[in-house]
């Protein structure tokens, strides 16, 4: 009898356990934690719907500074290893070019216009200067074939800005090299549902792995950047464990409620609001 209770009873605490560890935040200070709650962060600057002002463009960081207002970038390297801010994968879309970032030196990026403006593909040195500590910073770091390289260079050159930044990726090994090597830097991993991940062509066993949060072993973030809806409960059960909750793309003021950060675009919330 006593070794079927035991048995039961420890059946029961690994029951327990398991969600416990694979939700597991990484820890953070209040003090860590400060400079980013209730902020509402500009997607890619304060770029314009009719394209005006650029995605991902001096100007657009420019606007934000001045407004007062968190900011949210994208890097990835060049062909020759320069940090660059640009979101897509490919020119296509923006630049009007069917090539790849990684595969132009930063000379021959910088010749490309931003969406047919005068606005050119800055350097994240350059997008530093722009924002200048106005707000605090979110840079997310786009997966590629050099990710190691991103990392250790988009660290050495945050490490000399002396505003308020974080980290964030959608690639889980991008969050843990952070983690291992840059624990003063705040790290935040990115997520979506399944059906985001599918519709690119991602494994249905991969795709449930990133959008539950299930690398969270590895990763131990400190914030959890979901797109804005329905979230799993093991990403709630992280944010209730200590978590910062940052939601993504809002376009509307509602979606502050029960946040501890926005991501928006296309309005002009307040610069900050109570989380």
């Amino acid at each position: 009898m006593k070794k079927n209770v035991g048995k039961l009873l420890l059946g029961i605490t690994a029951a327990v356990a398991a969600p416990l560890y694979l939700s597991l935040p990484g820890a953070a200070t209040p003090r860590q934690k400060a400079p980013f709650l209730g902020v509402n962060y500009a997607h890619r600057g304060l770029h314009s719907r009719d394209k005006s002002v650029p995605e991902n463009s001096l100007a657009a960081f420019t606007l934000a500074a001045r407004a007062g207002y968190g900011v949210e970038l994208d890097v990835q390297l060049s062909k020759d290893g320069q940090v660059v801010v640009f979101h897509d994968a490919t020119l296509t879309r923006v630049c009007g070019l069917d090539k790849r970032v990684e595969e132009l030196t930063l000379a021959e990026l910088k010749m490309l216009r931003l969406c047919g403006t005068e606005q050119r593909i800055p350097l994240l040195s350059e997008a530093l200067k722009a924002i200048h500590g106005a707000g605090p910073l979110i840079v997310e770091l786009k997966s590629g074939k050099r990710d190691r390289e991103l990392c250790e260079k988009t660290y050495a050159i945050l490490e000399q800005y002396r505003g308020e930044v974080c980290i964030e990726s959608f690639d889980p090994f991008i969050v843990a090299w952070f983690r291992f090597h840059a624990r003063d830097l705040v790290r935040g991993q990115l997520a979506s549902p399944v059906k985001e991940y599918t519709r690119d062509g991602m494994a249905k066993p991969m795709a449930f792995a990133l959008s539950h949060n299930l690398f969270n072993p590895i990763t131990r973030p400190q914030f959890i950047a979901y797109k804005i809806g329905c979230r799993p409960l093991n990403v709630r059960l992280t944010e209730a464990l200590g978590a910062m909750r940052f939601g993504w793309t809002s376009h509307e003021p509602r979606n502050e409620k029960g946040r501890d950060g926005v991501i928006f675009e296309f309005y002009k919330p307040k610069l900050k609001f109570k989380s």
